[in-house]
């Protein structure tokens, strides 16, 4: 903390040469569980916030950006998914949009830390809004990568909503060409995948561009997109992977279509416009793809954030 111009302040490192500075309206908790440190912080300018290992996860004010670009654009690419699963998303917002599709009839969430999902459910009320309380809904907690390992389950669609790996937490056996051929044998073949791929930042996205090149060894259709988020400061990026879906193809009727069908219609980011938007990269980060001279992911060779 930083004490001036009588606040205090939340300060959140971004990479070694880049701080972010957070006005402090109150520290609701602050506490380590078995795995991560933990702060639920109510922010001036963004409002309430889970930090995890001193990075923001979620705030109030923007949270919806995230989360509807993260979920969505593979949710409406799948034309009927039913079965889905989420991988980590403990302050319950992904969860909240997989369950908008009314054709879902199963929704599994594989977390590691339950004291996170309990302290979200008490203390981030509005950004969960009681979607861990869906009857649809099956809570597990476990390492997500032995769940898989040991299970016969097959989704539709599986959403990766993990923290940045950062050295000393046990995220980075998630971003492996290893565990992305663990999932690949977990979707039904039109089955789709999304994951949350870290900043585009030019200066600061190695990690997403390993995590492209990781699964471009593993799948043979990606699709690559950003949204600003601006608790993050920042771009980030997502990556859908499957055998056979082309987001940047689905026509923006049939996305207005199946939001419709589905009895989606209070969303504030994503729509069929937003959707076709999504398709569109900015030139260094198409050439930035292209050439990549990052390095496939492995177990023993692992990419961190910092």
């Amino acid at each position: 903390m930083l004490i001036n111009n009588n606040y205090k302040w939340f300060i959140e490192e971004s990479s070694h040469d880049c701080k972010h500075f957070h006005a402090l309206s109150e520290v609701i908790y602050n506490g380590v569980t078995k795995f991560q440190k933990v702060e639920i912080l109510n922010l001036k300018t963004y409002g309430k916030a889970l930090v995890l290992d001193g990075r923001v996860q979620s705030a109030e004010l923007d949270e919806f950006i995230y989360h509807e670009a993260l979920v969505h654009p593979a949710m409406i690419t799948h034309p009927y998914p039913e079965k889905v699963a989420i991988i980590g998303g403990g302050e319950g917002a992904t969860l909240r949009e997989v369950l908008r599709h009314n054709c879902v009839k199963e929704v599994v969430m594989i977390d590691i830390d339950e004291e996170v999902v309990n302290l979200c459910q008490e203390y981030l009320p509005t950004i969960h809004q009681n979607s861990f309380f869906d009857s649809r809904v099956k809570l597990i907690f476990a390492d997500a990568r032995k769940y898989f390992e040991e299970t016969k389950e097959i989704y539709d669609v599986i959403i990766i909503d993990i923290s940045e790996p950062l050295a000393g937490s046990p995220a980075y056996l998630l971003f492996t060409q290893e565990f992305y051929q663990i999932i690949k044998n977990h979707i039904k073949e039109n089955g789709i995948i999304s994951i949350q791929s870290g900043t585009t930042n030019p200066e600061e996205n190695k990690l997403y561009l390993s995590i492209y090149k990781t699964l471009q060894s593993v799948f043979p259709c990606l699709h690559t997109y950003e949204a600003f988020t601006f608790a993050y400061y920042t771009s980030w990026g997502f990556i859908t992977a499957s055998f056979q879906h082309h987001p940047e193809k689905l026509r923006e009727e049939i996305v207005r279509e199946r939001l419709a069908q589905r009895n989606i219609t209070n969303l504030r980011f994503y729509d069929e416009i937003t959707h076709q938007l999504l398709s569109f990269l900015p030139k260094y980060l198409r050439d930035s793809i292209n050439k990549n001279p990052e390095r496939i992911i492995l177990d023993n060779d692992p990419v961190y954030a910092i």
